[in-house]
């Protein structure tokens, strides 16, 4: 039995996420971390409600049981206490400095959550961790944004999964619920690196792909524990 768990579900490339998870055979059940729960329902979907600055320490035996009060969740606890499964963990969690409204804030979702989930993920017994990170991270860069996307993927290695996939995505194409000019604009003058297939590692590339690269990978038998996926490669691996 294979279970995946994934964070960052209401995000762009998280819906597409999901959506790839749940309809994917391989896996028994897609459990769901979140501070609120989605809008659907699903009979593999199990949704967990959490504050994510403390993934890592809730109990989440108690939260998953109180969600099936004719106890139909047992049988899925037992099975991950007992480490009777295969999991998985993708995260998808994100934000932008605008939308966080202040660098602080923006480092608290792109940093501390994404690695309470990592940690809690390790607790439950997930052998393999994908995150998406983006272009350019580094923790040396002199753009915040990738100096901390840098941050967040070198305190992930230190949690030492036995796989580690980070991707690294370059602009991303979808239908995101907020405008943002800045990606608008770049969208205008990168497109014709996707019309004439040019440069692949850094035109823009589609949600759905980055999360088909990401199951696809998931799914292969890993020959090395940590590997960073190029937007190229993403591309490749999403036909």
């Amino acid at each position: 039995m294979k279970i995946a768990l994934i964070s960052g579900t209401s995000g762009l490339v998280g819906m597409q996420l999901l959506h790839q998870l749940l309809k994917n055979p391989d896996y028994s059940f897609i459990i769901s971390m979140g501070r609120r729960k989605l809008a659907l329902k699903h009979e593999k979907l199990v949704q967990l409600v959490a504050d994510m600055s403390y993934a890592d320490s809730m109990d989440w035996q108690t939260n998953l049981t109180s969600q099936s009060l004719g106890g139909e969740y047992n049988s899925l606890r037992d099975i991950i206490v007992g480490n009777k499964a295969e999991i998985h963990a993708f995260c998808a969690l994100g934000t932008t400095i605008k939308q966080a409204g202040s660098q602080k804030k923006f480092y608290t979702v792109d940093h501390d959550f994404v690695i309470s989930f990592a940690k809690w993920a390790k607790k439950l017994g997930a052998k393999k961790l994908l995150y998406i990170s983006a272009l350019g991270a580094d923790t040396t860069s002199s753009v915040y944004y990738n100096k901390v996307k840098g941050e967040v993927e070198a305190d992930l290695k230190a949690i030492q999964f036995e796989y580690l996939g980070l991707f690294r995505p370059s602009l991303l194409l979808g239908s995101r619920h907020e405008f943002r000019l800045g990606e608008e604009v770049a969208k205008i003058f990168t497109k014709p690196l996707v019309w004439l297939k040019l440069w692949k590692s850094m035109r823009p590339i589609h949600d759905y792909q980055v999360a088909r690269a990401m199951v696809k990978t998931a799914m292969s038998s890993n020959s090395q524990p940590l590997e960073i996926i190029t937007s190229g490669q993403m591309q490749d691996l999403s036909v």
